[in-house]
């Protein structure tokens, strides 16, 4: 009687457990929309400076687009590549999802390449002017987070590796990892609007 108590209690309570809601990626929502507003503060903080400057940028600050159209196109097309991960994994194709995800790695690694490459021959630093100022807080931020976004897909690939992690009813981390990557692109996006489209005119 005594084990059947026990039994019983130890089912209610694995059963109470497994019906615990998974909260970790309404976190990660709320963590995004706290850093969007971070953003947000910067790109209004630069509008309000572009408006009341006359020369915005100066002439010795000029942005060039070819590298940036590049890292753009590359970055942009990362988020199809990892969404195929995504769609891979719930198909139960762990090989796929690692195929599409390494890629996305790869992809993340050579835009924080190129971007390093535009400051190293961009001729201005971060305190030359105002506009350099903003240019190198907005998109060294931004760096940041495709740092952390490709730390985070890496950290995806090695757990990987661990059979049964992933499957297409156990994959939280890989959905948290594409939300995270498709929000880096849409605030690159937005960047590349601001700082390169924009001074063009």
């Amino acid at each position: 009687m005594t084990q059947v108590t026990i039994d019983s209690t130890h089912s209610t309570a694995s059963h109470g457990h497994e019906e615990h809601p998974d909260f970790r990626t309404l976190g990660l929502l709320t963590f995004l929309i706290s850093e969007s507003l971070m953003f947000g503060a910067l790109f209004a903080t630069y509008l309000f400076l572009r408006g009341i400057t006359p020369d915005f940028p100066p002439k010795e600050t000029e942005v060039e687009l070819l590298i940036p159209s590049i890292n753009t196109i590359i970055l942009v097309s990362s988020s199809f590549v990892i969404h195929k991960g995504d769609v891979a994994i719930k198909q139960n194709d762990v090989k796929g999802m690692r195929l599409w995800y390494s890629i996305t790695a790869l992809m993340g690694a050579i835009f924080l390449g190129g971007q390093v490459y535009e400051y190293l021959n961009l001729g201005y630093g971060l305190t030359t002017n105002t506009f350099s100022n903003c240019f190198y807080m907005m998109t060294g931020f931004h760096g940041l987070h495709v740092f952390i976004g490709l730390l985070l897909i890496l950290g995806v690939l090695w757990r990987s590796r661990r059979p049964g992690h992933y499957s297409a009813t156990k994959h939280t981390g890989i959905e948290m990892a594409e939300i995270y990557w498709h929000f880096v692109d849409i605030i690159w996006i937005i960047l590349f609007a601001l700082l390169y489209i924009l001074t063009q005119f």
